[in-house]
């Protein structure tokens, strides 16, 4: 029988190898940049989202407090082969006590150190609050992830948030792990309806719009100019938590994920988070406005090309939130939250009239999630999408849990190769 306390703490041991970081402390002189703290006057708050040391060190600066790893940036810095050593010492640390593990749970805990560690060089450099993310695999199981999820916060709980993707399961999860006092980053979420139920039932420290794809998945497809989708999603996601917070009903903040253009920094001014790539905080460091004014108020116009209208491709999920939905959320809460199961939830909604919202995808649906990619394919889609069979955020959500997989498996696929 495998001894998995055993095992967790020789992970847990190999993670903060060499870590001594005074907390508090950034290696080196930290410098202000003005220019940032123009916005931090509007309410906003700055991450990076990177993993990479070096992309970091270019613009780091004192108005920003964390940086955001995720699968797909963590797989960039494992394919460098800057952990192959690492990977090597880790299982043959495990192979000492449990010499007949399962491969998958093997990788699994070197993925987690992998994780952790890279993780921990940031917090070591930077002195800033790092999200890291729970394997993909365990992205449907709600005690693994509580369980991977309490021991990544163990590692560093000083500096660690951990990501835990929107899945059925994982609002449960992250629920737990908030009861646990786990700060959750919750995320893949795309629209103010998500987010609003993550809000009040995960009640996660963080909730996410991945506004950058939005606005791509109308570009990429020929359906629009793209402009505004993502912004519009997510100061109608910031609105409704404001309201949310002021009610005392939940106390998460929004991050506006997956910018994609400096521009975009002004206009959305007091958004509560922004989790900038580092060529988006290049360039708006390069060209910042010298007024600025806050956004929050702003519904800004989406057009889409003439050929298509909003409810071919449902794309009003993004932003509204119906007065029957919240009805539905509300009842919802109204149950035993504690005995909820993911189908429970799921069928909850069904029942309500809103099966887009939470779809039971078909091996096929996932097959063609995966091959699409990050972006989801319109003409795969559009079927599903005007007949109400599939809500806009609901597949955006898909494809992106599919892809941040396909980035886990060639991570997990390296490991392999070493063992």
């Amino acid at each position: 029988m495998i001894d998995e306390e055993t095992i967790a703490a020789i992970v847990h041991k190999i993670s903060r190898k060499s870590f001594s970081h005074d907390v508090g402390r950034a290696k080196g002189k930290i410098k202000q940049k003005p220019v940032w703290k123009k916005v931090r006057d509007l309410g906003t708050r700055f991450w990076l989202d990177t993993g990479d040391i070096d992309e970091a060190k270019k613009l780091w600066c004192s108005e920003f407090e964390a940086l955001t790893t995720n699968n797909s940036l963590l797989n960039k810095e494992v394919q460098k082969g800057i952990y192959d050593e690492l990977i090597r010492e880790t299982a043959n640390a495990i192979d000492k006590v449990a010499q007949n593990i399962d491969e998958h749970l093997l990788i699994l805990e070197i993925a987690f150190v992998l994780n952790a560690y890279h993780a921990l060089k940031l917090v070591d450099m930077f002195d800033a609050y790092v999200s890291v993310e729970v394997h993909t695999d365990l992205g449907h199981d709600i005690e693994r992830t509580v369980s991977y999820g309490k021991r990544y916060y163990d590692i560093c709980p000083e500096r660690f948030y951990v990501k835990v993707p929107l899945t059925p399961a994982g609002l449960l999860a992250a629920r737990k792990l908030g009861q646990l006092g786990v700060p959750v980053n919750f995320t893949l979420g795309f629209s103010a309806r998500q987010n609003y139920l993550a809000s009040l039932l995960a009640q996660p420290a963080f909730v996410n719009v991945f506004m950058g794809r939005l606005n791509a998945f109308i570009v990429d497809n020929g359906l629009g100019d793209g402009k505004n989708v993502g912004e519009k999603a997510t100061l109608a996601t910031q609105r409704e938590l404001l309201r949310l917070r002021k009610a005392k009903r939940t106390h998460s903040l929004l991050i506006g994920a997956s910018m994609r253009e400096g521009s975009q920094i002004p206009a959305l001014g007091g958004v509560d988070i922004f989790t900038m790539p580092p060529k988006v905080a290049a360039q708006y460091e390069k060209k910042p406005l010298e007024e600025l004014s806050p956004q929050i108020e702003l519904d800004p116009a989406v057009t889409l090309n003439e050929s298509f209208t909003f409810k071919d491709l449902r794309i009003e999920t993004l932003w509204d939130i119906p007065s029957d939905f919240r009805k539905t959320v509300d009842h919802l809460l109204e149950d035993n939250i504690e005995e909820l199961t993911p189908g429970a939830i799921r069928t909850h909604f069904v029942r309500a009239g809103y099966s887009d919202f939470l779809p039971d995808y078909s091996e096929d649906d996932i097959q063609m999630a995966t091959s699409d990619g990050k972006i989801p394919v319109y003409d795969n889609w559009k079927n599903k999408l005007s007949s109400g069979e599939i809500g806009l955020d609901a597949l955006m959500n898909l494809t992106a849990f599919c892809s941040f997989a396909t980035d886990q498996s060639a991570l997990d696929n390296r490991i392999r190769s070493l063992l």
